[in-house]
């Protein structure tokens, strides 16, 4: 089956229902994807069903849990990678004004022919979440920040939630069993000026595994002195 058919079928019980259109851009990214992943190390998956359900539609879940997103609002994938889930949130809802963050420039010559390709805008950030966290134009600047990245969400809160706005959302795409990382986080999201107010656990379709989206709304600014340089983040988590 075509990736587009995969995803088809994975995603009709989902809060969204894809457009003609928006079939034919993931079709064009999958096939992007695999053509760039030949040049640089951007996934590990590249077969259609692992794409189609474990990246596209993991990313998806974002709609069935987040509501009320307004016309315009703001928004920030910290390390971003291949693009999720910032791009595959883009697709559905290009009125987003979407900010792309990642280390690696590398990645960034995939994303910006990605985009083109797409006929999407985005604004593209290279460098680390923990310096531009700090940086005036960018912090507290967010309607939502959304990262799937793989460090603890103690860590990854402090990366995150220094670029959400007072009532704006750190939505931190998990794993299955994400209950206790949960749980360690919470003293580092409350002095990062944030309260987990949902958490949502799934299994994806098509036995695709077991996932968690952590919902943490920004309810006062984050201290100055947050984020610390990486160092310090690493060796002493909040």
């Amino acid at each position: 089956m075509k990736v587009t058919q995969i995803l088809e079928q994975a995603t009709q019980d989902y809060a969204v229902q894809l457009t003609a259109r928006q079939i034919e851009q993931f079709d064009l990214y999958y096939r992007l994807l695999v053509e760039w992943n030949e040049k640089i190390n951007l996934t590990a998956i590249t077969d259609p069903q692992g794409v189609a359900v474990k990246h596209f539609a993991d990313s998806l879940t974002f709609f069935n849990y987040i509501k009320n997103i307004p016309e315009g609002a703001s928004i920030i994938d910290v390390g971003t990678g291949a693009g999720f889930p910032g791009v595959v949130i883009k697709i559905i809802r290009p009125d987003l004004q979407l900010t792309l963050l990642d280390s690696l420039n590398k990645r960034f010559l995939f994303l910006r022919e990605l985009m083109e390709q797409l006929d999407l805008q985005a604004t593209f950030v290279q460098g680390r979440a923990e310096a531009y966290g700090n940086d005036l134009n960018m912090r507290e600047s967010y309607d939502f920040v959304v990262s799937r990245a793989v460090a603890q969400l103690n860590t990854l809160s402090e990366y995150c939630l220094p670029f959400v706005r007072l009532a704006g959302r750190f939505i931190a795409f998990k794993g299955g069993n994400a209950a206790e990382e949960i749980q360690n986080a919470r003293h580092a999201v409350q002095v990062l000026g944030g309260s987990i107010k949902n958490v949502h656990s799934f299994d994806l379709p098509m036995e695709g595994g077991s996932r968690t989206l952590v919902e943490i709304e920004k309810i006062q600014p984050t201290p100055d002195k947050y984020p610390r340089n990486n160092g310090r983040i690493k060796a002493k988590p909040l």
